[in-house]
C-alpha cells in the first residue's frame, strides 16, 4: 500500500489538537443530553467537536469527503474522505468515565490508509497510517504475542451491543478466552495496539465507530477483519474482529463461525 501523504498526516493531528480543549472544557459538566433517532445519546461536546474537525478539512482539502457521525456526508464519492466519531463512548463521556475517544479516519477509495485514536483528558494520541509505524505520543506502539485464544484477555464494549443472531457468537468467544471484559469503547483497540489486550470483537458498528481503528492496529502489527475474515472499508457491515496475534484472530473467526 502507498504511504500515506504526511500532509494528510499533520491535518490528522491538527483534527485532533483542535477537539481536545472542546472535548476537556465539557467532561464531567452538567452538560445536556440529547437522544438521536437510535436513542443513542449526543451532546454539544460531539456536535463541536465534529463542527471544528470539518472547518479544518475543508479548509485545507476543499475536494476531500466527509462522513461524520453527527453532521452528515459531504462529497463521499471523492477519493480521500474523512470519517469522524467527534466521541466515541459517548455513554461513558456523560458518566465521566475516560474510556472514550475521538476517532479520526482518512480512506481511500473506501479502504482506511490512517487512523487516529485521541483520549483527550488522559492526553494519549494513537497513530498509525500507511507507510509508517503506529505510535503513541510520537513512540511506537506494538502488539504482543497470543498463540492460542484460550490465553486471550478480549474486550467488547457490552453484551448489549449485539443483537439476536450475533449474541451467540460474542458468547462463545467469551466462553474460549482466558477473561472477556467489558466497557471500554474504543479505547480497548488502542489497548490491544499498545499489547495490553488479544482480542476486540463487536457487531454493529459503523464506519466512524471502526475505520480510524483499521490502520492504528495494522501498523502496530495486529490486524483488523470482519467475521468473515475481509479487510474492513468504509462499506462494511459493522462486524469487527480485532488482534494482535494472525493466531488468536483466526481461532476467533473460527469460533464466531460456530467452531
Amino acid at each position: 500500500m502507498t504511504a500515506c501523504p504526511a500532509e494528510f498526516v499533520a491535518l490528522a493531528e491538527t483534527l485532533a489538537d483542535a477537539a481536545r480543549p472542546v472535548i476537556r472544557r465539557y467532561f464531567r459538566t452538567p452538560v445536556a443530553v440529547d437522544s438521536k433517532d437510535d436513542d443513542s445519546p449526543v451532546t454539544i461536546a460531539d456536535r463541536e467537536v465534529e463542527t471544528a474537525m470539518r472547518a479544518l478539512i475543508n479548509r485545507h482539502f476543499p475536494d476531500h469527503g466527509i462522513l461524520g457521525e453527527e453532521h452528515g456526508r459531504e462529497r463521499c464519492d471523492a477519493e480521500w474522505v474523512w470519517v469522524l466519531d467527534p466521541i466515541d463512548g459517548t455513554k461513558a463521556f456523560i458518566t465521566g468515565k475516560p474510556s472514550f475517544g475521538t476517532l479520526i479516519a482518512l480512506c481511500r477509495n473506501g479502504v482506511p490508509v490512517l487512523g487516529v485514536i485521541d483520549q483527550a483528558i488522559l492526553g494519549e494520541r494513537w497513530l498509525g497510517a500507511a507507510g509508517r509505524p503506529t505510535t503513541l505520543n510520537g513512540a511506537p506502539a506494538r502488539v504482543r504475542a497470543c498463540d492460542d485464544l484460550a490465553k486471550a484477555y478480549a474486550y467488547t464494549t457490552g453484551p448489549e451491543h449485539f443483537d439476536s443472531a450475533t449474541l451467540p457468537a460474542w458468547n462463545r468467544i467469551a466462553a474460549r478466552v482466558r477473561q472477556p471484559r467489558y466497557g471500554c469503547d474504543c479505547y480497548a483497540y488502542a489497548l490491544l495496539a499498545s499489547g495490553f489486550v488479544d482480542l476486540v470483537v463487536e457487531a454493529g458498528l459503523k464506519p466512524y465507530d471502526y475505520c480510524a481503528l483499521v490502520p492504528v492496529i495494522a501498523q502496530a502489527g495486529g490486524i483488523v477483519t470482519d467475521w468473515d475474515g475481509r479487510a474492513p472499508t468504509i462499506a462494511s457491515d459493522g462486524r469487527i474482529c480485532a488482534a494482535g496475534d494472525v493466531r488468536a484472530h483466526g481461532q476467533a473467526l473460527k469460533v464466531l463461525a460456530g467452531a
